[in-house]
């Protein structure tokens, strides 16, 4: 279609305005196209952050073998069955993650992140050097083990083995240090009875915390097994070894004690006093086949009392009767 009046004729204009306007986007896509050939915008990327000896590449393999984001999201992608991960790290720190992951079926305690504590690898990466000021640094793990602690989770345990929860460690150090531009957004978390209270603005009452069990004089409890389980709940031993048969982490409680226990090496050793008070001070000195040294720590001769071992052992053994 043409004008037949040069001077009233819209279409050449028209052609003018689309051919700028083309230029303008095919600028835009060569600007864009520029930037996206820059190794990181700035971002941080997996190489650069590791976990002590742990790359967070590494990790990034691990989070993917274990179909972590068949229930958990990064950044709002994935599953929502468990919470958003981005920022675990950042929120809970590597203690807590540390006394998390092998054990996964049961929250920490207080103890559990003191013994954490002790390690020098954990403690270099979270940047302090006591629990109080691990709690300030990290207040998602004070809110974690003054609500959840010793309570059962519905996260189940992993085969982890070697490094592999290290690596973890180091990609979720990692999720957290990128800049997410405020992606997802902070989601109200808490018991039910606590976000109805903040919904409807109605006063929470809030219950007194209650004293570790493990605190509790043994010449007050009168009997050293019933202690021994207190102190066994407080350090989280029962989140990694059952005492009913059930498969966790670590080796079965119940009927343990005075069975031949078959170890890694192929020898055999009775589980008497000697060899369990070995095992809670000193676990990889003699591993159970089937099990993966390096996942119990090592710290326990620093944090329990001799009275706190014997009663341990003590309970150990009075499973038998039950």
């Amino acid at each position: 279609m043409s004008c037949l009046d040069e001077k009233n004729c819209p279409e050449v204009r028209r052609r003018r305005l689309a051919l700028v306007m083309f230029g303008l986007m095919m600028l835009v896509f060569i600007v864009l196209s520029g930037f996206s050939f820059l190794s990181s915008r700035g971002q941080v990327t997996p190489d650069q952050v590791s976990f002590g000896a742990n790359q967070a590449t590494a990790g990034k393999r691990v989070f993917q073998a274990y179909n972590c984001m068949d229930c958990h999201t990064l950044v709002g992608n994935g599953a929502y069955l468990a919470p958003d991960l981005t920022k675990e790290y950042q929120d809970a720190g590597p203690a807590w993650l540390a006394a998390f992951l092998p054990s996964a079926g049961g929250w920490p305690t207080e103890a559990a992140l003191r013994t954490q504590l002790l390690n020098k690898e954990v403690a270099a990466d979270a940047g302090v050097d006591s629990l109080d000021a691990y709690y300030r640094k990290y207040p998602g793990a004070k809110d974690r083990v003054d609500r959840r602690g010793g309570k059962t989770t519905f996260m189940p345990n992993l085969p982890f083995h070697g490094n592999e929860v290290g690596e973890l460690i180091a990609y979720l150090k990692y999720t957290s240090e990128m800049d997410t531009e405020g992606w997802p957004p902070k989601v109200m978390t808490g018991t039910l009875d606590h976000r109805l209270a903040l919904l409807h603005g109605t006063p929470l009452v809030v219950a007194a915390p209650v004293a570790p069990a493990a605190a509790a004089n043994v010449a007050d409890t009168h009997d050293l097994a019933e202690h021994g389980e207190a102190v066994a709940k407080d350090f989280g031993c029962l989140a990694c070894h059952a005492v009913d048969g059930k498969p966790l982490v670590g080796p079965d409680w119940g009927h343990l004690y005075g069975a031949q226990v078959k170890l890694t090496d192929g020898s055999s050793v009775a589980a008497d006093d000697a060899y369990l008070t070995e095992s809670i001070l000193k676990p990889n000195a003699k591993i159970v086949a089937g099990y993966t040294p390096g996942v119990m720590p090592q710290q326990y001769d620093q944090l329990l009392k001799p009275d706190d071992v014997k009663a341990i052992v003590a309970y150990i053994r009075s499973l038998e009767k039950r």
